[in-house]
């Protein structure tokens, strides 16, 4: 009898456990436990002496880049700038080896949450072989150490799907609403001024911006801008006064990416216009011509 294999390149994914999303006992246990996982201070005035927070947003955008390019699972990349700032928040470490300590989050996140975690090789090449396979996989276990083996951390991804089953959203726009909740958060954690709120915290905030966002008020009194924000604040036992800041600043902080954005497009612009200037200067004037001394 021949066997139907059914395995492939492309990473399988589990459906949701509905028996997990409608027990509210998940969703309390969740809220219960995830300031175990928040960095023990804010580290940049206390722990880190030779780190600034723009190096920080730097190499959070690099692994970013890294996660999208790889495809990874949508939960990598936020654990692994929880195991960061975790890690940072209780030694002191030097710029030299930020980017190395970035490489190491992420293939720690990749090996909890990936069928196929990222590989060693793949890793130092994305650092410009700036860093060997030897000093990875040491750092890994200085990390774990570090972390006191606490990997399995709750992150604003565990609460997505349990604040859109307690919201009144239309069923043709759930994906809409949960990729760009996600988008929000991987923006948030770019952002090291949002990494010491707690997860439940992003996650509304992030579900809050996204659903005012795509204005589905429009169809849905309920889901108007301070409706919305009461019912996101008793879905998750926060504060409204909180959760309303809390999403203003993840709006602040998409503004400032947006523009970010579009000062770097206009650059490459003016650097594409001076160059292909330059190049026609070069194909119309002859060297020859223009090295004469007269």
């Amino acid at each position: 009898m021949e066997l139907l294999c059914l395995e492939s390149d492309a990473a399988l994914k589990a459906q949701p456990d509905p028996n997990i999303l409608y027990d509210d006992r998940v969703l309390q246990s969740l809220l219960t436990i995830e300031d175990r996982f928040l960095p023990q201070c804010s580290y940049f005035q206390r722990v880190q002496k030779d780190i600034q927070p723009y190096m920080r947003q730097m190499v959070a955008g690099w692994m970013h880049e890294v996660c999208e390019e790889e495809k990874s699972n949508e939960d990598v990349y936020p654990l692994a700038i929880n195991y960061l700032d975790r890690y940072l928040a209780v030694v002191p470490t030097r710029k030299s080896h930020l980017q190395l300590l970035g490489a190491v989050c992420m293939f720690l996140a990749s090996k909890l949450k990936e069928n196929r975690p990222l590989s060693v090789e793949k890793l130092c090449m994305y650092t410009d072989n700036c860093i060997t396979a030897r000093e990875l996989l040491e750092w890994e276990l200085v990390v774990l150490g570090k972390l006191k083996w606490n990997m399995a951390s709750v992150i604003p991804n565990d609460f997505v799907d349990h604040i859109i089953r307690r919201l009144p959203l239309p069923k043709d726009k759930l994906a809409m609403v949960r990729k760009h909740t996600q988008t929000f958060i991987a923006l948030c954690a770019t952002d090291d001024r949002l990494a010491m709120n707690p997860p439940s915290m992003i996650a509304t905030g992030s579900m809050g911006a996204a659903v005012c966002g795509l204005q589905l008020c429009h169809t849905d009194q309920r889901l108007s801008r301070d409706n919305l924000t009461d019912l996101l604040a008793k879905i998750t036992n926060t504060e409204v006064d909180c959760l309303r800041a809390c999403q203003e600043q993840i709006e602040r902080v998409l503004v400032i990416s947006l523009q970010r954005g579009q000062q770097c497009s206009r650059d490459m612009g003016v650097r594409a216009g001076n160059k292909a200037r330059e190049q026609q200067d070069q194909s119309s004037t002859p060297t020859d011509v223009r090295d004469i001394n007269l």
